[in-house]
């Protein structure tokens, strides 16, 4: 995707041709600053930090992270280290289990010797992937678009809502649920976003605003309760938002706030489309409420907001009472009954198992391993 005209990845190998160059996302929007991971140890913090974000570019942060630490140590005790590590970054997004199975499989046949030529080599295939993956979905999913544009609403402009991030910046490139819409504006199409602000940690607002404004995509921020104001009042046509992980029967985990959108949708009759690479299906759960752990954060991120004031400083201030308790659930569960269809890179599913095993035979043979 394009920041003023010029492409630019979230993820990126460097020209040393070993340490990795990501975008710092908790500086955005207010600062494009890039960091340079050099250690395993930064690549945990990244994650945990969230310096990257997002299902996907967490798994290849992940992958990232291991070839950082076979140049360093190739041994089959640095290898289950650096796992261990990375692993307790993010409980809930299973690209990133997917991702370091994925490296230990490539890794632990060879000698240490050749291991770390194979890991970067593994952890570059995998990030292309993810961008090859993003694409396709992107072709599935702008055909709702286009449908909509054709039957609809021919000469107006079609107006999606998502919610959270997952766009480019939440992938290696091109996004989940921005990948259709970043088509069909480049295909010429009159399409708006309605960006969910995405409290506590605005994703929305600060990374979903600020990557379709420098890709030009109109759009227009909004406040989370809003949506269904919207939704009845017949100015959402679909709504499209992201994962980071799809049960075996098609429940999906989200970003909190996800489940009280596809409430106000089904009460609407808003179509609700959740866009997902393969790898964030799990077919070792199945009821997601009860199965997926839901991770807690940090008290700060409720209680305090950054933001850059008047004179062009960034500050961070309280907005809650001293010794209020805060609660802060980073996720939450859509059961399957209120999603509208599957946006993969192999079509557009039912949120079921039949059509979820159909469609990726392989990923359950790789939930039995």
């Amino acid at each position: 995707m394009k920041i003023d005209g010029r492409p630019y990845r979230s993820i990126w190998l460097e020209p040393d041709g070993w340490s990795v160059g990501a975008i710092d996302q908790r500086r955005l929007p207010h600062d494009f600053v890039v960091a340079r991971l050099l250690t395993c140890a930064d690549a945990a913090e990244a994650i945990s930090s969230m310096l990257v974000r997002g299902a996907p570019l967490i798994g290849a942060t992940a992958a990232y992270g291991v070839a950082l630490k076979m140049r360093a140590d190739a041994s089959d005790a640095a290898l289950d280290a650096a796992c261990r590590t990375l692993i307790a970054t993010r409980p809930t997004a299973i690209n990133l289990k997917w991702a370091l199975d994925e490296m230990r499989t490539a890794l632990r046949p060879l000698p240490p010797p050749a291991r770390a030529a194979a890991a970067y080599s593994r952890a570059g295939d995998i990030a292309e992937e993810d961008i090859a993956i993003n694409k396709a979905i992107g072709e599935q999913g702008v055909a709702l678009i286009e449908a909509i544009a054709a039957t609809k609403k021919p000469g107006e402009r079609v107006n999606v809502l998502t919610h959270c991030n997952a766009g480019w910046l939440a992938t290696v490139d091109w996004g989940t649920a921005t990948a259709p819409i970043y088509l069909a504006h480049d295909r010429g199409h009159a399409v708006h976003v309605w960006v969910d602000e995405t409290r506590p940690r605005n994703q929305g607002a600060a990374l979903t605003a600020w990557e379709l404004g420098h890709h030009g995509v109109p759009h227009t921020v909004i406040p989370d309760n809003t949506g269904g104001h919207l939704m009845q009042h017949g100015m959402v046509d679909l709504v499209i938002v992201g994962t980071d992980r799809v049960t075996a029967r098609g429940d999906v985990c989200n970003k909190i706030g996800t489940y009280l959108k596809a409430l106000a949708a089904w009460d609407n009759n808003v179509p609700f489309y959740v866009a997902l690479p393969s790898p964030t299906i799990d077919f070792s759960v199945d009821d997601g409420i009860r199965e997926i752990p839901i991770e807690q954060r940090g008290a700060e991120e409720i209680a305090n907001i950054t933001g850059r004031t008047a004179a062009g400083r960034i500050e961070t201030v309280r907005i809650v009472p001293e010794g209020s308790p805060v609660a802060n659930y980073a996720f939450d569960v859509t059961p399957a009954r209120l999603v509208t269809g599957l946006i993969t890179e192999r079509g557009i599913l039912r949120a079921n198992r039949a059509a979820l095993s159909a469609a990726f035979p392989e990923r359950i043979a790789a939930a039995a391993e």
